[in-house]
């Protein structure tokens, strides 16, 4: 059996040539278009390293360059290695020089972060879209770099170079404890199984459109291009002019299966296109990146009244998703948090629950969540005693230990319970914000909430300062809410209303950007201070 990600597209492309493959920048590809385009990528990039020992850069997203680079990765037998059309310079610089890749293939935004030092420190090969790019760059030294548009259409191999189950099928980079990236290697085989559980548990077909919502460097991507191709599926790519209207776009490409962050129902709701029933297409609807609280699960429920919602659950170090829960009437929720449970693990995969030491706790009590199974991540790339540290052997089996606080149940239902890490101290009391944060959101009646340790020192905070959006209440109103749920030393002071929720590249509720707008205002405010004492 090959497991190259590309050998579902090239199956379909015999039997389906004709039909849609992909939606990208207003054109359309058949699935034969698609495979020729992989077919070529592929051709040139072995030309510059051998089938297996292939990694290539991602500098784009979703646009058709970015997607064929990953699928002529892919046919290569290489590993692909998408970089955030967001990252500064310094950040792609220290990714390219940990991932030593062959080439980079760019998209247009892609191509305008491509600096002086950006291609000092680029592989030999770029591949950017057009003649008119490639010569540009080409004309300012550097690298060899070509257009994809030109590319000899038939030099590639006729079908997906061979790969086994331990092939590499991309690297995705995370934020690290130490300040520097960490890049997490997930294989084909642990790719195939996830795309097998959604072949068999969703059952999408050629018949179903899937929407893009998602930027490559987070992995709910995998299952958006590697489902909808394993199916016969038409990929359709938001654009990013859209992303606001996510739910117009779902009416007017008849959109029949999303997979995005929770966060994303209370950007609809923003807006005010998040009315019952106007989503009928919708056949299957998934969530996961963060917790999927009552209040969002129910809303998108009713706005898409044809379609099964279901809380999805797994770490990148676990490929995609590894736990499933369907969204149902009523919703099985995390006890006291409102937030729908984490469910059972995949047919194959494994969880539990361990203590300090690594030892099973039993059920109803908190620990660690550490997960198994033929989808956990090879280990961080060139980090063998992080590897390690994460990824232990229990009982004589690897697990990887999520950082996840959790609890399972009498019914053998998980539960998420915040981070292990994401505990503080405020004035030698221990709080877990995840529980402030759930308090906050059901007291302000929005998804939209954050609450952060402010200011700290030496490991214990002040207080806890709360965060909101979208919320017609005042401050006081909400404070006084939570005063009669938590203890005094757990109620938010202040709470702050804000225009709008910082939000990462990802959707997700940005609380390094809180953090950092905490200490521009301390910074601020000590300033004068300064001044006066140097002048004295």
């Amino acid at each position: 059996m090959n497991y190259n990600l590309a050998q579902p597209l090239h199956d379909n492309s015999v039997a389906y040539p004709g039909h849609l493959a992909l939606w990208a920048d207003g054109l359309e590809f058949s699935y034969q278009e698609l495979a020729a385009r992989a077919r070529a990528i592929a051709g040139t990039l072995l030309r510059r390293s051998p089938a297996g020992a292939l990694r290539v850069a991602i500098l784009g997203s979703r646009s058709l360059e970015a997607l064929g680079g990953v699928l002529g990765t892919a046919w290569a037998g290489g590993a692909y290695v998408p970089i955030s059309l967001s990252a500064p310079e310094e950040r792609i610089l220290a990714i390219l020089g940990m991932v030593k890749a062959h080439a980079l293939i760019a998209d247009h935004k892609g191509a305008q972060l491509l600096t002086e030092r950006v291609r000092a420190a680029c592989p030999p090969l770029v591949l950017v879209p057009d003649a008119g790019t490639a010569a540009h760059l080409g004309a300012e030294g550097g690298p060899q770099v070509s257009a994809m548009d030109a590319l000899p259409p038939a030099e590639g191999p006729d079908t997906p170079v061979e790969v086994g189950p331990a092939g590499h099928a991309y690297i995705l980079f995370t934020s690290g404890t130490t300040g520097a990236p960490k890049g997490v290697v997930n294989s084909t085989g642990a790719v195939h199984h996830y795309v097998s559980w959604a072949m068999d548990y969703l059952r999408p077909g050629p018949e179903d459109r899937v929407i893009e919502p998602i930027e490559l460097t987070f992995d709910l991507s995998v299952h958006n291009m590697f489902v909808a191709w394993r199916a016969g599926a038409s990929l359709h790519v938001l654009p990013y002019s859209k992303a606001l209207g996510i739910t117009k776009f779902i009416q007017d490409q008849g959109i029949t299966h999303i997979f995005n962050v929770p966060s994303t129902i209370a950007l609809a709701k923003r807006v005010n296109a998040l009315r019952p029933g106007s989503m009928p297409s919708l056949r299957v609807s998934l969530f996961a990146g963060e917790a999927l609280p009552e209040s969002s699960a129910l809303a998108w429920k009713a706005a898409a009244p044809n379609c099964a919602v279901y809380s999805l659950y797994g770490p990148t170090e676990t490929t995609v998703a590894c736990h499933a829960q369907p969204v149902e009437i009523p919703p099985l929720l995390t006890p006291v948090r409102n937030i729908m449970a984490l469910g059972h693990p995949f047919p194959g995969m494994d969880a539990m629950v361990v203590d300090g030491d690594l030892r099973r706790v039993p059920a109803g009590h908190p620990g660690e969540l550490a997960l198994a199974g033929p989808q956990v991540a090879e280990g961080y790339l060139d980090a063998p005693e992080l590897t390690a540290a994460r990824f232990p052997m229990i009982g004589g089996r690897r697990w990887y230990l999520s950082g996840d606080l959790a609890m399972q149940d009498e019914n053998g239902i998980f539960h998420h319970l915040g981070r292990t890490d994401n505990q503080v101290k405020v004035r030698g009391f221990r709080i877990e914000l995840e529980e402030v944060e759930a308090h906050l959101r059901d007291a302000a009646g929005t998804a939209m909430a954050a609450a952060v340790a402010w200011p700290v020192e030496n490991g214990s905070a002040d207080g806890i300062i709360g965060f909101v959006a979208e919320t017609d209440l005042e401050p006081a109103a909400i404070r006084e809410v939570l005063r009669r749920r938590l203890p005094a030393y757990m109620v938010p002071t202040p709470i702050r209303c804000l225009a709008e929720m910082p939000l990462s590249a990802n959707g997700k509720i940005n609380r390094k950007a809180i953090i950092a707008m905490l200490e521009a205002e301390r910074a601020e405010q000590t300033q004068p201070q300064a001044i006066s004492a140097t002048a004295g």
